[in-house]
């Protein structure tokens, strides 16, 4: 795989290097609520203009039906990456149109083009290969170079990340490179002992990475919303807590699987629990309970792990070698339910492990409550490409940004 650095020997002063971002910040109407995503590819961009390229930056926002819809405009993160490069930043109002041409072939060297939300084409994801590749081959169009840096969409096998670097001279950025080597110090080269703190709501979303970590890790400690189909799968009630009954079979498995292979898998002793979800616009005062994991009223339902859980969990955090941490322990956004997640992630600084935060909710959770990120071994800026890749898939932007 190719990197920027390769590049620069054969000179990119003059070219216009299409950089795949990923600008997929959360929005509060216009406002950006977490920057974390733009500051993380702001060095790439920064070190590509530093070299004289012309530097077109495309991305995704949300989930747009395959036209323009002006709530996931990409204007807002194209603003705040011109405020963090301190410069000005091109903004193009379409993906492949008139705007996009004009402002691509008005850059000078150095400059910078953000291109509005590759999303607003339906070519960008279509299942089809002929109408992504036509969408491809319309991108390829507006530059000589490909970078390829957005980490957080290259699980997904649409135009802009799989299609359009098989079309250009291309090569990773250095956050792909940066992501890359971190996963590997996760299936290659892993110092012990191995944790894996897993949350999340839906257990389903874990099966396949908790499949391959059972072979891999040491111990398993798991929390959030997923934690109550466990469990039940142990015979305890869980009251109205969010429940996967299909998956109670696949969960008796692995924690079978588990015992056999001598890996520790740890649920929780106690949590919070509520009549009620809390208010997350208002974050009133919530009434809840702490009760034990195997006493938890029918009534109720679990939204964050219990004190006793953070002492045991940071206990087992204390001596690892390694952990890897997917997944909120509870309601975060809420105060009231956000001392497990905090309590965890506070147990990851304390621990001398190489410490990785698998990207999505478990990143917005570190900056939410006010945690130093470069305290963190690494903070991935894709929590669903991370857990593909521990799971041994094949990744479509990385496969298509091999020689």
């Amino acid at each position: 795989m190719k990197t920027i650095d390769d590049l620069a020997r054969d000179g990119v002063a003059g070219k216009r290097v299409f950089v795949r971002a990923d600008l997929n910040v959360p929005l509060d109407g216009t406002t950006i609520t977490d920057d974390g995503r733009i500051r993380a590819v702001a060095p790439t961009i920064a070190k590509l203009t530093g070299l004289g390229a012309r530097v077109i930056v495309a991305s995704h926002l949300g989930r747009p039906k395959g036209a323009p819809d002006p709530a996931f405009s990409l204007a807002p993160a194209a603003e705040r990456l011109g405020e963090i490069l301190g410069q000005d930043v091109a903004f193009a109002t379409d993906t492949v149109g008139d705007s996009a041409r004009t402002v691509t072939e008005g850059l000078a060297d150095g400059q910078v083009a953000v291109l509005e939300n590759l999303r607003f084409n339906a070519g960008e994801t279509s299942k089809d290969d002929a109408e992504r590749g036509d969408f491809a081959d319309r991108l390829a169009r507006l530059a000589d170079l490909y970078v390829g840096d957005g980490f957080g969409a290259v699980h997904r096998k649409h135009a802009s990340v799989f299609d359009l670097p098989r079309r250009l001279p291309h090569a990773a950025g250095d956050l792909i490179a940066t992501e890359v080597g971190v996963l590997k110090k996760l299936t290659e080269d892993v110092k012990r002992p191995y944790v894996v703190l897993l949350g999340g709501a839906k257990v389903s979303d874990k099966l396949a990475v908790i499949d391959q970590l059972i072979e891999k890790a040491d111990r398993i400690l798991v929390g959030g919303g997923m934690a109550y189909t466990f469990l039940a799968a142990k015979g305890h009630e869980v009251g109205i807590s969010l429940l996967q009954k299909d998956q109670i079979p696949a969960c008796l498995e692995y924690l079978a699987r588990a015992e056999k292979r001598g890996v520790e898998f740890v649920l929780p002793t106690d949590v919070l629990v509520s009549a009620d979800f809390p208010d997350l616009k208002t974050k009133a005062p919530a009434d809840f309970e702490v009760v034990d994991a195997d006493a938890i009223p029918a009534d109720k339902e679990g939204l964050d792990i219990g004190p006793k859980t953070r002492e045991l969990y940071a206990a087992k955090l204390a001596d690892a070698g390694t952990v890897f941490w997917n997944g909120p322990m509870g309601v975060f956004e809420h105060p009231d339910y956000a001392g497990g997640t905090k309590a965890v992630a506070q147990g990851l600084l304390d621990s001398p492990a190489f410490t990785v935060v698998g990207g999505g909710d478990s990143a917005a959770a570190v900056r939410l409550l006010g945690f130093d990120e470069n305290a963190f071994g690494h903070i991935s800026t894709g929590g669903g490409a991370s857990l593909e890749y521990l799971e041994g898939k094949t990744l479509p932007g990385l496969a298509a940004l091999e020689d």
